[in-house]
């Protein structure tokens, strides 16, 4: 008896639902796709040993590498110093914040199709340079490499300022200060002060963009010509037009492995590097240059007396003024804004237009094609199978994930890294392979076809979402509240309504709506486990982008660029409400 109470009363029994799910669904398939790959039960690498012996796939993993790689310097070299800019910007930060934070909920299928028309041989570029009399043809913008770039850049680089962000807003301003102070230029300050300590940072930005960009599929495809094939378009080529499910299992482990090699990078604890591995490093760089060091100390000592009195007179004076610097970087940040905000706005621009054809700026305005998403069934029924699929996944995943996170809070640090790790797993892996895995189980329960199969395949991520934020609102929680109201009797379940729950509502709630846009946002899962028998609002987009420029197409993406808005405007109130009752509690203890 004594053991059930134990487990009755066990945190990570709370765990059971979320893991239950992600296990079943994502878990066993995993595995399955694993010995498939194998040959199982016969077991052999002749999978991997046949992916490697054909030069075209070694040639297609070398180009997702090299794209991804690219990508991700190109967005480190862009965000960052967007990054700095904006935590330096004071009270204008928050606005700045949104700005950056806005382009990254919006679908990145309509971001991709926005690309399509701002870049096409009638787009926005190439008409304005023609109007202009710059060029007599259209230049080539698209399905090339440069816009396969443009696009992956524009939808990952939010994803490296946030991190970045995130560090630099902790980082003590007055450190560069006191570099200043003691004579240092600002550019020695940066590199020497507050370089060092964004490293955390520039690691997580560059590890998510990489690992994220390793199975981009719709982007490439959308954007790319044949010489622009990636893994991902490669593995999901397989599955359509092969029986044999054994060597796309090992395309897609191999994708997997490498992203596995990246994040287990990222696990290393750089703060190791002041213990010996640093000590044994910095033996070796002073070793290596004795000689010029030597040569070094003795022209530093012949120049001190100079030094000095130059430091003298400049220590304590203003510094220069800042005008130039200042005017730079709100250019740069404008430039930066711009790119991640125009093509949104583009397309709303464009969804106005009376044409059968795509212009900017329209000549007149109409809300035809508005009228047309809206007359026609197979678009609606595509709206609502989204909004239905998003509502379930939202409630369930912000249930399981509620618990998870509760469960996981009361367990040790070391267990709950772990265990919230595993948890993420569906949104570290890359997206291709996480479907191809799901579509393996699913098809293995008869599920494949199915709106359950759809819900069941957006759960398994969107309850990672729903833990992280839950988790992050339960780290400032104070357990002596619970333990208060259980010494006036108060049993589990009401202490958690009456206190737990109006505590916690507000990171719940930003979970179910985090939840509710990855799944109505979510395409490529979708497109394997639905088989296009039942199509979802982003699936209808994509086969029309293959089929035709519908305009209808604008409309739909202007009215996706406008819901992260209204997601925005709701965490905001539910965030602000949250607030007031947590004041008005502190202000009426009674």
């Amino acid at each position: 008896m004594t053991m059930i109470r134990r487990l009755r009363s066990s945190p990570v029994l709370l765990t059971v639902p979320a893991f239950g799910v992600m296990f079943a669904v994502f878990g066993i398939p995993m595995i399955l796709l694993f010995l498939t790959s194998l040959n199982s039960p016969e077991f052999s690498l002749a999978n991997y040993i046949g992916f490697f012996e054909k030069k075209s796939y070694v040639l297609i993993l070398v180009q997702t590498l090299k794209i991804s790689l690219v990508a991700t310097a190109i967005c480190l070299l862009i965000g960052y110093p967007t990054a700095y800019l904006i935590a330096v910007a004071g009270r204008a930060r928050p606005v700045l914040m949104v700005m950056v934070f806005l382009p990254w909920l919006t679908s990145a299928l309509v971001r991709t199709y926005a690309w399509t028309v701002v870049l096409g041989d009638n787009g926005l570029i190439n008409s304005l340079l023609l109007n202009l009399g710059v060029i007599d043809r259209p230049l080539t913008l698209i399905y090339n490499r440069f816009a396969v770039y443009v696009g992956m850049v524009h939808i990952m680089l939010p994803m490296m300022i946030l991190p970045l962000l995130s560090v630099m807003v902790n980082i003590d301003k007055t450190l560069m200060a006191a570099a200043r102070s003691m004579g240092a230029k600002p550019f020695t300050a940066f590199l020497r002060v507050f370089l060092p300590l964004s490293v955390p940072g520039i690691r997580s930005g560059c590890i998510l963009v990489f690992v994220v960009c390793l199975g981009f599929y719709i982007t490439p495809q959308a954007l790319g010509g044949l010489g622009d094939t990636m893994l991902s378009t490669l593995i999901n080529s397989q599955l359509t037009t092969s029986l044999d499910m054994a060597p796309t299992a090992a395309a897609a482990f191999i994708l997997l492995a490498v992203a596995l090699v990246v994040l287990s990078t990222a696990g290393v604890n750089l703060a190791s590097s002041h213990g010996q591995s640093g000590s044994v490093e910095h033996k070796i760089k002073a070793n290596r240059w004795l000689s010029l060091s030597k040569v070094s100390r003795y022209l530093n000592e012949l120049a001190t007396p100079f030094r000095a009195r130059y430091w003298a007179t400049k220590l304590y004076k203003s510094h220069r003024d800042t005008r130039w610097a200042n005017l730079i970087g709100a250019s740069f940040l404008a430039l930066v804004l711009t790119f991640l905000l125009a093509p949104g706005l583009i397309v709303i621009v464009i969804s106005f237009s009376p044409g059968e054809f795509l212009e900017f700026p329209p000549t007149t305005w109409s809300l035809r094609w508005y009228y047309s998403f809206f007359q026609d069934p197979t678009w609606t029924g595509a709206l609502w199978n989204s909004f239905k699929f998003g509502l379930i996944v939202s409630v369930a995943s912000a249930i399981a994930g509620t618990m998870a996170a509760l469960g996981l809070s009361r367990c040790s640090p070391s267990f709950r890294s772990s265990m919230t790790m595993v948890i993420l797993t569906p949104i570290t892996f890359p997206i291709i392979v996480v479907a191809v895995a799901v579509y393996l189980g699913l098809a293995r329960i008869g599920l494949v076809g199915t709106s359950t199969g759809i819900i069941l395949g957006h759960i398994i991520g969107a309850i990672g979402y729903v833990v992280v934020i839950v988790l992050a609102t339960l780290s400032g929680f104070d357990r002596r509240l619970e333990q208060a109201a259980m010494s006036m009797r108060a049993g589990p379940t009401r202490t958690f309504v009456r206190v737990t729950f109006p505590l916690i509502r507000s990171g719940i709630i930003g979970g179910a709506l985090f939840a509710f846009l990855a799944s109505f946002d979510e395409v490529i899962i979708t497109s394997f486990v639905s088989g296009y028998a039942i199509p979802t609002l982003p699936l209808k987009m994509l086969e029309n982008l293959k089929q035709q420029v519908d305009p209808t197409i604008a409309a739909v993406g202007s009215l996706l660029t406008l819901l992260p808005i209204v997601w925005l405007v709701a965490l905001y109130f539910t965030l602000w409400r949250g607030r007031s009752s947590l004041q008005n509690a502190a202000a009426n203890p009674a």
